[in-house]
């Protein structure tokens, strides 16, 4: 099964049939809420808002690890991660639907393991490429079928959050080398490698970074971006293979 994890902006699928809802407990506590399954052409699918079903969760506060593992538990073989952030790059402008390919880590304080030594013995998982390549192919050609513009090669930078980053914080990110900037990109990406699941990020590029624009960052016009945006994003996901 293809499970889709919604990010701000993402809090359900137009189009997609949901079947019944279902509360999964974990060794790790509560997902962010309970779990949707849904039918689309007789595959079924998995639908989980990362924020909570009423986007109550902050991205600190976010059970990573629950969530992953009740995706796990119920069958999941990919999932996507749809995320809103912000564009770093000249090319990430505000709209873009981008697949990225690799990840810096900047939050801090997040269980970001199952393998902590209490649950699971230590496992070092390779990480040198973050993301599932066969899944993000998957979401390149949908996105060609879907016939919606995509960036299919970036580095997203993940941040602790809630606030939005400094203008001086944005100026060492694109230092880095990143070219997104967003709160919930990790340790999503490395908790689903180590359970065994295609994990492949699918970001909307809802402004631009501190200091990029010279009109200040508005949640109004964030949300106003997102509802555009995520409208092509539901296209893409109408045309993945959910087996």
């Amino acid at each position: 099964m293809l499970g889709v994890i919604g990010g701000t902006g993402l809090d359900r699928i137009p189009g997609l049939s949901i079947q019944r809802q279902e509360q999964v407990s974990t060794p790790f506590g509560t997902p962010s809420a309970p779990l949707a399954f849904g039918e689309r052409g007789g595959e079924l699918f998995v639908f989980l808002p990362r924020h909570g079903a009423d986007h109550h969760i902050p991205p600190h506060k976010i059970n990573f690890r629950a969530n992953i593992w009740a995706l796990k538990e119920c069958g999941v073989k990919k999932v996507i991660g749809v995320a809103a952030v912000g564009g770093l790059s000249p090319n990430m402008h505000p709209g873009s639907i981008v697949i990225p390919d690799q990840i810096i880590d900047y939050s801090y304080g997040r269980e970001h393991t199952f393998f902590d030594g209490d649950f699971q013995p230590v496992d070092h998982i390779e990480f040198g490429n973050p993301y599932c390549e066969q899944l993000r192919g998957e979401l390149i050609d949908a996105a060609t079928l879907a016939d919606v513009e995509i960036i299919s090669e970036a580095c997203y930078g993940v941040t602790q959050g809630p606030r939005l980053e400094t203008s001086a914080e944005i100026k060492r990110m694109l230092r880095d080398g990143a070219d997104l900037v967003g709160m919930t990109g990790m340790p999503e990406a490395a908790l689903a490698k180590e359970a065994g699941i295609c994990y492949a990020c699918c970001a909307v590029v809802a402004n631009w970074a501190a200091g990029l624009d010279a009109e200040p960052i508005t949640m109004e016009a964030i949300e106003r971006q997102l509802s555009t945006s995520m409208e092509s994003v539901c296209k893409i996901l109408m045309r993945m293979d959910m087996r």
